[in-house]
């Protein structure tokens, strides 16, 4: 990257840090179970909502407990099941339409990141009826207040439970892009262990590895608090205690609530300081391939922190003290690699592959000027980098054929 490049990059993030204590940022209020909800609804004087989620967690039954208990209060539920993995503006306005031709009131995101970041999103729609979607990119362009929002995460790992933003693709043209402000942030959390229980042990392991990219990359960046390094201080924390239970025993569920705490903890702490390369990159996999977004984080994640270099020691040593994997006494770049080693064997031991076989070399340029165009003057990163750089990130996880 160039030094004018470099210096906007700088100047932008800057101002927004020196913003960040007068801007809006709240936490969504928790709930500790699904069986709450209804309290909660009855409460706001809620009669009808729209449930969105996935048709594989819909299929499962998982959804099942809530619908019951509902309609047992006597609130009806509208069900959209229809969410993919990476949502579509196509899913967001076919929710939309079905809130308001059934008169609800409440918005629930049940499910992944997908379900949730598409409840955002329609939330968003209904908000400004007159705005599409895709004018919504970017930062702070939704303004107005949405209907009641619950997140209901059955993954513990995107943390969008806890974030202002929701990530789309465009249905025509693929294009995958984020849209960040501040009511979309949900009113209520649900960390609920007993959603996650059935979650099969690859989408456990990809999407505990998402909640670990967050709070690293959180972390390391260049616009921190001291509220959002100890929220992923103790996410990391909690994630290098428990990934590995909750992956040999999908029923260890102290394990699983400890997770969910963690990945809501990441998701607040990249809510303020951001995000980083790993994510763009990862963004760009999603929308062009549908590569799982959990998945794409884990297999990019050492590659990324290794090309930061000696600017992200000091921070990832902090992390590999704060998770028992290194000492005081261990020089920052020492803690840095055993930080970086810890993850390349957490994933080899939860199956995690190295490449990303979707990758084609031909698509590679636009991608990363895709990358680049997220990242760019948003994300503090510890090392700024341009398209061209971005390149190499993709080449190191595509797979070579013998």
């Amino acid at each position: 990257m160039n030094i004018p490049e470099k210096v906007y990059c700088r100047t932008f993030q800057t101002a927004l840090h020196t913003a960040l204590p007068f801007l809006p940022y709240r936490k969504p209020k928790l709930l500790d179970s699904i069986n709450e909800v209804p309290h909660l609804l009855r409460q706001k004087h809620i009669d009808c909502v729209l449930l969105i989620t996935d048709p594989s967690i819909r299929k499962l039954g998982i959804t099942r407990p809530l619908e019951d208990t509902l309609d047992k209060s006597g609130i009806h539920c509208i069900v959209y099941d229809k969410t993919v993995a990476n949502p579509t503006s196509k899913n967001v306005e076919t929710a939309r339409v079905l809130f308001l031709k059934n008169h609800c009131q409440a918005i629930i995101g049940f499910g992944g990141g997908s379900s949730i970041d598409c409840a955002k999103a329609t939330g968003a729609r209904i908000a400004k009826p007159r705005q599409n979607l895709s004018s919504m990119e970017g930062i702070l362009k939704v303004h107005k207040r949405l209907p009641l929002l619950v997140a209901i995460p059955t993954t513990a790992g995107t943390g969008s439970e806890a974030t202002l933003a929701a990530v789309i693709v465009d249905s025509k043209t693929r294009h995958k892009y984020p849209i960040n402000d501040f009511p979309l942030i949900p009113h209520y959390a649900v960390l609920d262990p007993e959603v996650t229980r059935s979650l099969p042990r690859h989408v456990t392991a990809t999407t505990g590895m998402d909640a670990l990219t967050h709070a690293i990359e959180a972390y390391i960046g260049r616009s921190t608090t001291a509220e959002t390094r100890a929220d992923a201080t103790e996410a990391v924390r909690l994630i290098f205690a428990n990934l590995d239970r909750v992956c040999r025993d999908g029923n260890d569920m102290k394990a699983r609530r400890n997770m969910l705490h963690a990945a809501y903890l990441a998701g607040s702490a990249f809510s303020k300081s951001y995000v980083g390369y790993v994510h763009a990159v990862a963004h760009s996999l999603g929308g062009r391939y549908n590569v799982p977004h959990g998945l794409a984080n884990a297999v990019l994640l050492p590659h990324v922190l290794e090309a930061y270099g000696p600017a992200a020691h000091e921070k990832l040593a902090e992390l590999a003290i704060s998770a028992g994997l290194a000492s005081r006494a261990d020089s920052a770049k020492d803690g840095a690699e055993a930080m970086i080693q810890a993850i390349k064997e957490m994933k080899l031991r939860l199956d995690i592959p190295d490449t990303i076989p979707e990758i084609k070399a031909e698509d590679i340029p636009s991608l990363s000027r895709i990358a680049a165009r997220e990242a760019n003057p948003l994300y503090p990163v510890p090392v700024l980098m341009d398209a061209k750089q971005l390149e190499q990130f993709y080449y190191d996880v595509m797979e070579v054929s013998s």
